[in-house]
């Protein structure tokens, strides 16, 4: 359903929305801070009991393995328990990026890669972030271009895009072409296949170019690709036990948490409420991230390219945890990582607590990795 169309008997109240706070300005890290609806702040504030901060920062990509951001930003869901604590934005492109972001202290919440998570408590010793959602399952794939790839054996040899040094999908793809044999240096991307490191908003370009064969890519950069004439060669959902894997976690930095843990559990509750319109109206939601990526972009995608990408993406509360531990394996086995202790790198408490509040059965249970202070 196109958003000019959206009707008031769905729409949660909280996205009656008419005005933005601000106008877009530029930040730190090659990110770009976003305007938050300033209708929803002031409705959230005038009922909304007083939390520990006065704002909170809030980190996301415009990808829509990130929709629980994009549609509960945008809905002002999250805004909307958040109460007087006024919600900022700012989007990136690629998670190491946001985990400079979130070590800085520019960012305080961040929905983020499991790669960069991993990567970023590891190098940190355990001390700049805990885990403490879920978000999003699935919605990566490899595209190809079908006249110079037919099979998964004529990858060999190839030039496939990922988006970034370390990020997801291209630990997800090294550890692919390992799988199969195939000897690629990690840091270079040089060898049996060539690893092209590119930006998502660049990569529909350099495939029409010609100038990649193919890309690992999240959504909607695959749809988009596939927009231009490329097949979908591989999803990666098949890879996985149950078709399940965790694309997007929420993370906060240590010191928010143990400094404002009330805004964190707010913010959760907000994600969870997210996540369970968006199950609840799959057409509706999915107008709402097209609109919040044409804010944040300047560009509503095509319903060809939407139409494709959505019905592959799953939003979660559920961290996934067992397949996060699998995948820091992959970076290992794929030479960006020493084997990790990944002890602590979840805090579940908080969660649990918003999910116990609404009647919900609690996550992942305690385990390795599971910090279980607060449940």
């Amino acid at each position: 359903m196109p958003a000019t169309r959206r009707t008031r008997r769905t729409r949660p109240a909280a996205a009656l929305v008419l005005l933005l706070a601000a106008a877009v300005t530029s930040c730190g890290y090659g990110s770009q801070a976003d305007p938050v609806p300033a209708a929803a702040q002031a409705q959230a504030g005038a009922a909304g009991a007083k939390l520990s901060a006065g704002s909170v920062t809030l980190g996301y990509f415009p990808n829509l393995t990130h929709a629980t951001a994009l549609v509960g930003v945008r809905e002002g869901l999250i805004q909307r328990e958040l109460g007087g604590t006024a919600l900022k934005t700012t989007t990136f492109n690629a998670g190491p990026a946001e985990m400079e972001a979130l070590n800085a202290g520019s960012v305080d919440i961040g929905f983020i890669g499991p790669s960069p998570a991993v990567n970023g408590y590891v190098k940190s010793r355990g001390q700049n972030l805990r885990i403490v959602s879920g978000s999003a399952s699935g919605g990566v794939k490899l595209v190809v271009n079908p006249d110079r790839i037919k099979t998964l054996d004529d990858v060999k040899g190839k030039r496939i895009a990922t988006p970034q040094l370390g990020n997801t999908q291209d630990v997800a793809f090294l550890n692919w072409a390992a799988a199969r044999g195939w000897k690629v240096d990690a840091a270079s991307g040089k060898g049996d296949v060539s690893v092209v490191r590119t930006n998502n908003t660049i990569t529909p370009d350099a495939y029409r170019s010609g100038s990649v064969d193919g890309a690992w890519v999240p959504e909607p950069t695959a749809s988009k690709l596939v927009a231009e004439g490329a097949t979908v060669l591989l999803d990666e959902n098949d890879l996985w036990p149950d078709g399940k894997f965790v694309i997007t976690n929420v993370v906060v930095s240590q010191k928010f948490l143990k400094e404002h843990r009330d805004v964190v559990e707010a913010v959760l509750r907000g994600t969870v409420r997210t996540n369970e319109w968006i199950n609840a109206h799959r057409d509706e939601a999915k107008a709402s991230a097209n609109a919040a990526l044409k804010t944040l972009s300047g560009q509503e995608l095509e319903p060809e390219v939407i139409d494709r990408a959505w019905p592959g993406i799953a939003v979660t509360d559920d961290p996934l945890a067992a397949t996060l531990e699998a995948q820091a394996g992959h970076a290992v086995t794929a030479g960006l990582l020493e084997k990790p202790d990944l002890t602590g790198i979840y805090d579940l408490g908080p969660l649990d607590k918003v999910l116990g509040s609404l009647h919900k059965p609690p996550v992942t249970p305690p385990g390795p990795g599971t910090d279980d202070q607060g449940r």
